[in-house]
């Protein structure tokens, strides 16, 4: 089993994307890839962090210790304007190597409506650099997520297309956990030379 860290990036309490997060864990708790004990919810609604740079970091501290346990790293993004939004972006900028490097990530956009993709985009182009996070090519879109993953069984359609989808790429996640381990503890991430990425 691996354990799995969920972040919930939206800056709002309450939001769809918290919503999303606890959905992700509890089905894979219930698919053998986790336990509620091996895995935790980073919520960036509820306790957010200081827009980069500050002086005093939050709740960064817990976060960087819960990252660094982590074996694998659930992204959630909702999508503003069109882009990510920008607690998720700030996240990224504390985020380095020491916590996120050569683990595995899934993406997951979040929509109101039937957008998306765009946090996606934005995510996978920048925010891996310096964290060094490997970022899965199966990714997640949540749309319409005011209607699907409410209740424990599905509602409609689209609700259950979304779940069997989230089951599979869920399946993904645990198989690249596994894999990246042993790459893990063979690359050298103590060669000052290379801090950053290029």
């Amino acid at each position: 089993m691996a354990n799995i860290a969920f972040i919930a990036g939206s800056s709002r309490a309450n939001s769809q994307s918290s919503k999303v997060a606890r959905f992700l864990r509890q089905r894979a708790c219930t698919l053998g890839l986790t336990t509620e004990q091996e895995s935790s919810v980073i919520d960036l609604g509820l306790a957010p962090l200081p827009l980069w740079p500050a002086e005093d970091q939050g709740p960064w501290a817990l976060y960087a210790e819960q990252l660094g346990d982590a074996d694998a790293v659930v992204v959630i993004s909702p999508e503003w304007n069109g882009m990510a939004c920008p607690a998720i972006k700030n996240f990224f900028i504390y985020a380095s190597k020491a916590q996120l490097a050569h683990k595995p990530g899934l993406l997951v956009g979040v929509s109101s409506g039937v957008g998306g993709s765009y946090p996606i985009s934005e995510l996978r182009a920048s925010s891996y650099k310096n964290c060094r996070l490997c970022y899965l090519p199966e990714h997640l879109i949540i749309r319409q997520v005011e209607q699907v993953l409410n209740l424990p069984e599905a509602s409609s359609e689209d609700d259950q297309r979304i779940r069997e989808r989230i089951d599979y790429t869920l399946g993904v996640l645990g198989l690249y956990s596994d894999a990246l381990e042993s790459v893990r503890a063979a690359v050298d991430m103590h060669d000052k030379r290379f801090t950053n990425g290029m």
